[in-house]
């Protein structure tokens, strides 16, 4: 069965948005009386038939279910938008299926891409959790300065910051503590300067190590987004 999103949909607001409402109606030639999911991306699914008026088109709900979160920790990765959108966009919608909670972009030092289409970003976070099928839509940042970023309050989290330097100590998931929240950096192709991860230290990020080879951003990002996932489901 589809599934659709609109933000504001509940009981008394029952109308999806006019985007799904054109892809349901014109794209997947959904006709009157078929049924169909919607979610709010707020962990509300409902169910029900199509009413269409128009070009609008409207849910008579038959069922609606809460669904919790399946995951017992909040991941939240920070990473520098790589030069090649398609690596980003391909970053974006694997740990949206995988799970995540929330997505920052950076600018840092040694970033090669340094204007970016917010809208697109939302646009692929969407996409893959619908695809997924998931109910809750994970949080997406605008473009950030790396400075700005880290000197914000994240002292209820686990701080990490993957990097391939050797002069910085570093440890694996299964050397840090299990953590309800959990933040990570993931720097551009040219990693991050050695002013910011100093920075990161001083901070109290720790380092974190995802193995001998040496990862394209999008893949270290994938890496650890589903490492998390491992050890935190052991």
């Amino acid at each position: 069965m589809n599934l659709f999103y609109t933000e504001h949909f509940n009981p008394e607001n029952n109308q999806l948005s006019d985007e799904e409402a054109k892809h349901c109606l014109r794209v997947l030639r959904k006709q009157q009386g078929d049924k169909i999911q919607i979610t709010n991306g707020k962990g509300e699914l409902y169910t029900g038939t199509l009413d269409i008026i128009g070009k609008r088109a409207f849910v008579q709900i038959t069922s609606t279910e809460v669904i919790p979160r399946t995951r017992n920790y909040y991941l939240h990765i920070a990473i520098a938008p790589t030069k090649n959108m398609d690596r980003l966009e391909w970053f974006l919608e694997k740990c949206t299926e995988i799970g995540i909670d929330e997505i920052s972009l950076l600018l840092t030092s040694h970033s090669e891409r340094k204007k970016i289409r917010f809208d697109r970003v939302e646009k692929i976070v969407l996409s893959a959790m619908k695809q997924s099928h998931q109910m809750h839509l994970p949080k997406c940042n605008d473009l950030i300065t790396y400075k700005d970023f880290i000197a914000q309050d994240f002292s209820t989290s686990q701080k990490l910051i993957c990097h391939c330097e050797s002069d910085f100590e570093k440890g694996n998931l299964k050397q840090y503590p299990k953590s309800e929240k959990v933040l990570i950096l993931i720097g551009p192709e040219g990693d991050f300067s050695i002013n910011e991860i100093e920075m990161a230290y001083k901070n109290g990020f720790k380092g974190l190590d995802l193995g001998i080879n040496r990862l394209r951003t999008e893949t270290a990002g994938i890496v650890a987004c589903q490492n998390i996932q491992f050890t935190h489901y052991e």
